[in-house]
This record gives C-alpha cells, structure tokens and sequence, in this order.
C-alpha cells in the first residue's frame, strides 16, 4: 500500500514534466487520444522564429529576474544587518511581513494609483520597481535571522586586529556569506521569474514577460504555444535550483 501510495505521489510530481514537452512537439493532440499522433519541432520552431514573442519574452524574464534578484540580495543583506542590530528588531521584522499579507495582485492595485502618478506603469522598470518592493522586505527578514552573535563577533574581531570596515565586508562577512547570498539570490530569482499577478497590473499587459505570455497563449486557445511557454518557464528554474543545491551544499559542507 505504501508503495502504491508512493509510486502515486512520483508519477504526479513528474506527470507536469513529461506532458508539457509531449505537448509542446504535439503535431495534432485531441481528445480521447492518449498520446499525440505524431512528434516534431515544428511548434518549437514557429514559436522561436515567428513574431510569438516567446524568443524575447524568455530574455525579458531573465534580465528582469536577475536584476530584481541581485537588487533584493544586496539591499536585504545590508538592511537585514541593520534590522539584526536594532532594538527594535522584533517591530520591524513584523512590519516586512506586511507585504505578504496581500496577494500579489491585491498588493498591486494597491501600489497602482502611486504609479500611474510616477509614470512607471506600462514599463520594464516600473515592474522592476513594483517587484522589488515586494520582494525586499523578504531579503530583510531572511538575512536579520542570517545576521546572529557570531557574524558580529566575526566582524568586530576584524576590527581589533586592525582591518578596516571594508575589510571585514571583503574579506569575511561577504566570503561567509556566501552560501546565503546564493540562496536568497536564486529565491528571489525564482519568486519574480514566476510572478504574474504584480507584472500584469502594474505592467498593464504591455511588459511581455513568460509568464505574462503564457496566459495570452492559454486565452488565445493556444495549447501548443502555451506548453512551450510552460517549458521555458519551467525547466530553467528547476535547473537553477539543482545547481543552486549543489553549490551551497558544497559551500556548507
């Protein structure tokens, strides 16, 4: 039974990777068929090289990822020392939950009205921005729980022995770092690759990203665009994470 169970449980954890790229080469699929009838590139093909978008759409989620990601590590990991050190820690730890305390696309239209008053909405950096907004408070409250006794102790023995401020940022708080800045960089690469809700309202529809563009294919009935859409937003970030276990298990090891 707990096999069966077990057995169950894998074939529904690996079902989603195996249908969207049978979806993907489908050449015709319909129902009550079980399998497509035939397999070829052809929809990958149309997809990357006609105006589908789906080509600029995958490098608009990276950069965009990225550059989110990188801008909520660095800020979270100053910030969350400044948090850590604070007598007031307990107060503003709960304040960065706040964010959280909404959906995404809830959050959004509250944050709406202060961009159409910026002129940030309808762009790339106004999603840059959105995003970051929420997601910096959870780079804070990830690193003011990274920031313990023993990385001031850490810093302030860099000190005495005679290093300076940069110093000890340099040579040891950044290198013991290491493996939580990675963490919190993949998570945060993660969290704005697969949002959807803040992107489409604050970017009115007019920042493409994957996710923003898989929903266009599944509205426009469009099965076979939206399953290579779902591969390319899928796969990358699992990849990501695999290397993203491997090199901080190494680290921490």
């Amino acid at each position: 039974m707990k096999r069966t169970l077990l057995a169950l449980f894998l074939a529904l954890l690996v079902l989603p990777f195996v249908y969207l790229p049978l979806l993907s080469l489908a050449g015709n699929w319909r129902y009550p068929r079980l399998l497509p009838e035939g397999l070829s590139s052809a929809n990958w093909q149309l997809a990357l090289t006609s105006g589908s978008g789906v080509g600029s759409s995958l490098w608009l989620s990276v950069l965009l990822s990225a550059g989110v990601a990188f801008t909520v590590t660095i800020g979270g990991f100053v910030l969350g020392k400044m948090v850590a050190a604070h007598t007031q820690r307990t107060r503003f730890q709960a304040i960065a939950y706040l964010p959280f305390a909404f959906s995404p696309v809830i959050y959004a239209y509250c944050l709406q009205f202060f961009f159409l008053k910026a002129d940030l909405s309808g762009s790339i950096l106004g999603v840059v921005v959105a995003q970051v907004l929420l997601l910096l408070p959870f780079g804070v409250l990830f690193f003011s729980s990274h920031w313990d006794e023993r990385l001031h102790a850490m810093e302030q023995l860099t000190r005495t022995l005679g290093g300076s401020r940069r110093d000890a940022w340099r040579r040891v708080l950044i290198p013991v770092s290491q493996p939580a800045l990675l963490t919190a960089f993949f998570q945060s690469f993660l969290l704005s690759w697969f949002d959807y809700g803040l992107t489409s309202v604050i970017g009115l529809g007019q920042v493409p990203t994957l996710s923003v563009l898989v929903w266009q294919f599944i509205g426009e009935a469009n099965p076979y665009f939206a399953a290579i859409g779902s591969c390319l937003l899928v796969f990358p970030p699992v990849i990501l994470l695999f290397i993203n276990k491997k090199i901080v298990f190494r680290k921490t090891v």
